[in-house]
């Protein structure tokens, strides 16, 4: 962005979003540890002291842009239940948990930096309403799982006495793989296959819940 572009933005109060924008930036190129207030006022062209008005801290800033990048992910998520073709509450249930896992790791590997910011944790951080957090449907990437989870029990698919706390079991199954192609010994493997153990997992996941 321009000084001008900047200057520009400021005077007409929009500078909140603009700094904002910018830790989205700093954060796809480098996680959560590029996202610092001094570079985020740099890249919008305004004095640090600017930002004070809008983030209180290094935090604040974090925060926002942990929830922003989280509402993208869901934004992904939403897309893929749009997609899903019209069909029996058993199919749509099944395309739907489907599309939660495809979607989560999908983003992990496509945007790594804002995967790691999204599902960063500190003691630090104040966390904002879940509404930042979701995407078009209104859900959070969690709530997303949850009605996936819900429809799978209201079509007979899974019994009833195993859903509480289904979610946190298909949840930590996409997230680990996710971390082990970004983070992890799984780092090198090629995106096609990649894509296909990730329905694998959700295979996997798919047969814990309704395995008799």
């Amino acid at each position: 962005m321009s000084e001008t572009r900047a200057r520009q933005t400021y005077h007409h109060g929009d500078l909140g979003p603009a700094l904002l924008a910018a830790g989205i930036e700093l954060a796809r190129e480098g996680g959560p540890d590029a996202v610092v207030l001094r570079e985020t006022t740099r890249r919008v062209g305004v004095s640090p002291n600017a930002a004070y008005r809008h983030f209180a801290d290094r935090d604040a800033l974090l925060a926002a842009v942990s929830d922003a990048a989280l509402a993208t992910l869901a934004t992904a998520i939403d897309a893929l239940f749009d997609a899903i073709p019209q069909g029996t509450r058993e199919s749509v249930a099944r395309a739907q948990l489907r599309a939660v896992g495809t979607g989560y790791v999908a983003f992990a590997l496509d945007e790594p930096g804002l995967f790691r910011t999204a599902f960063f944790v500190s003691d630090n951080l104040e966390r904002s309403s879940a509404a930042s957090k979701s995407g078009p449907s209104g859900r959070s990437p969690l709530e997303l799982l949850t009605v996936a989870l819900d429809a799978y029990v209201a079509s007979g698919i899974m019994p009833a006495d195993r859903r509480p706390k289904a979610e946190f079991l298909a949840w930590s199954s996409v997230h680990g793989f996710a971390l082990l192609c970004i983070d992890g010994p799984l780092r090198t493997l090629p995106r096609d296959q990649a894509d296909a153990v990730t329905q694998r997992v959700i295979d996997m996941v798919e047969a814990g819940f309704t395995a008799p």
